[in-house]
């Protein structure tokens, strides 16, 4: 409900990863993307090429740049794989496997229980 999220769990990973990426590297290529989520070259090329066809990602000269529709989907997994990585830490979770565990749980979880959580807790991205 008034969440606006992908149905493809591998389509959102894809987006967060680009748009992490793009916060250290000025471009981002196919090859960079699929050694950050280890996968093939192809794997990364097919995934770009359904992301572009649905305009979330604009695929020009070998470079891959989030589109604004793109951005707000990766912005919105990612918060959510931060506050819930907080959350889970402050239940004694080691990070590492909460990390794990947020990376999982970001795609599933109900826009509710995502803000019930984030609220109680007072947790920010």
């Amino acid at each position: 409900q008034g969440r606006k999220m992908l149905k493809n769990e591998s389509m959102e990973m894809y987006l967060e990863t680009i748009l992490r990426l793009s916060e250290h590297c000025k471009t981002i290529r196919e090859v960079k993307l699929a050694a950050a989520m280890n996968l093939s070259k192809v794997s990364a090329c097919n995934a770009v090429k359904r992301l572009s066809e649905k305009g979330f990602v604009i695929y020009e000269n070998r470079h891959i740049i989030l589109t604004e529709a793109g951005r707000k989907i990766a912005e919105q997994v990612y918060e959510r794989h931060c506050v819930l990585t907080k959350f889970l830490v402050t239940l004694g979770v080691s990070h590492i496997v909460a990390e794990q565990d947020a990376c999982r749980i970001e795609h599933c979880i109900s826009e509710e229980t995502f803000l019930a959580i984030k609220l109680k807790y007072s947790i920010e991205q």
